[in-house]
């Protein structure tokens, strides 16, 4: 999350998954924000760009889980707060978060009561 989303901004983001990645990749899929195009031409002018809406499915879902707490809480009011909630929800939230599909209720019941005794294991800690 970036306070704004101007060319230094998409500059500095290129630079730190340039790094990351080791090598520039072949094609570059990003949303139609101008910026990235700015900041492409000049961190990275031989990888091709690609922007139509369909092709950043895969980047836009992988923030689902934060932007669905995000909705709940109606909108951070800073960064830091959104840092702090999500260093927190995460870890107790993959604790009771247990899928229903294909266990019966009472494995179910067990499931959720061997999270509230290891919650309470940890809150005596």
């Amino acid at each position: 999350m970036q306070s704004r989303r101007n060319a230094k901004a998409a500059k500095r983001l290129m630079r730190k998954l340039l790094k990351s990645q080791g090598r520039a990749p072949r094609v570059m899929i990003t949303d139609k924000l101008r910026s990235y195009g700015t900041a492409k031409r000049e961190i990275m002018p031989g990888v091709e760009r690609r922007s139509h809406e369909g092709l950043n499915n895969r980047a836009e879902n992988s923030h689902q889980p934060t932007r669905r707490r995000e909705r709940i809480m109606k909108r951070f009011k800073s960064q830091r707060h959104l840092q702090r909630f999500v260093s927190i929800h995460d870890p107790s939230a993959k604790l009771f978060h247990i899928p229903r599909h294909g266990i019966t209720f009472s494995h179910h019941r067990e499931l959720c009561s061997a999270a509230m005794n290891l919650w309470a294991k940890i809150a005596r800690a």
